[in-house]
C-alpha cells in the first residue's frame, strides 16, 4: 500500500473517531462534526478555533462569512482551498458560538495532533487566540496575545517533522473591521515568504 493510501486510511480513521467521540458534551448539541478539509500533503495547515453555525450545518470548516474572507485572503497570495489543509482546535460547535472550555480543548486536541502528524505541514498558521494558545503551549512558544505577535514566524521541531508557525487574527474578527482585514492581508504575505 502506497503512502498516499495509508494517509487516506488514517484520515478516514480520524474522521470516524471524531464522529464517534463522546469525550465532552459537545457531541450532544452538534449537527455535524467538522473534522477538517483539504490537501493531505498540504504545505500549509490553517488551524481555527471551532466550527460556527454554518460549519456545524455543512460539516466543513470556514464556510460562513469568515470563510468567504478566508478564501479572499488565500487568493490574495495565489492559493486556493484545494492547496491547503484547514482544521480547528474543536471539531464540534460550542453552543451559541461561545468560547471553547479548557476541558473541551483537552478532549478534542488529540485529533488535531493526529492531523498535524498526518499532514506534516511546512507552515502552520494559527487563526485566533485559542489556536495560538494550544500550539504555543504544545511547542513551547511565547504565550503572547495575537495582537502582539500576529505575523511573526516561529520555528518548531516536532517528533516527525519541522515546521514554522505563524499566528494570525481569526478571519471572523476582521469580517467587519477593515483595519484588521488590512493586517490579515499583510500577514498572509508572510505565508508565501515562509514557504519560499
Amino acid at each position: 500500500m502506497g503512502s498516499q493510501s495509508k494517509d487516506r486510511m488514517e484520515l478516514l480513521r480520524i474522521e470516524r473517531d471524531v464522529k464517534e467521540c463522546k469525550n465532552c458534551d459537545l457531541w450532544k448539541t452538534r449537527t455535524k462534526p467538522v473534522v477538517g478539509d483539504g490537501l493531505l500533503d498540504a504545505p500549509v495547515m490553517f488551524i481555527g478555533e471551532a466550527p460556527g453555525y454554518h460549519e456545524d450545518l455543512q460539516g466543513k470548516p470556514f464556510v460562513g462569512k469568515a470563510g468567504k474572507l478566508f478564501d479572499e485572503l488565500l487568493l490574495s497570495i495565489g492559493l486556493q482551498r484545494k492547496n491547503v489543509y484547514v482544521a480547528n482546535v474543536l471539531k464540534c460547535r460550542p453552543p451559541d458560538n461561545r468560547d471553547p472550555l479548557d476541558s473541551e480543548i483537552k478532549a478534542c486536541t488529540p485529533f488535531l495532533d493526529r492531523q498535524l502528524v498526518l499532514i506534516q505541514p511546512r507552515v502552520i498558521v494559527t487563526l485566533g487566540n485559542f489556536a495560538w494558545s494550544y500550539i504555543s503551549k504544545k511547542f513551547g512558544l511565547p504565550m503572547e496575545r495575537i495582537g502582539k505577535i500576529h505575523g511573526y514566524v516561529f520555528r518548531i521541531k516536532a517528533l516527525l517533522f519541522d515546521s514554522q508557525v505563524v499566528p494570525m487574527y481569526h478571519p471572523a474578527a476582521a469580517v467587519y473591521n477593515l483595519e484588521l482585514k488590512k493586517e490579515l492581508l499583510d500577514d498572509f504575505k508572510t505565508i508565501i515568504k515562509t514557504m519560499a
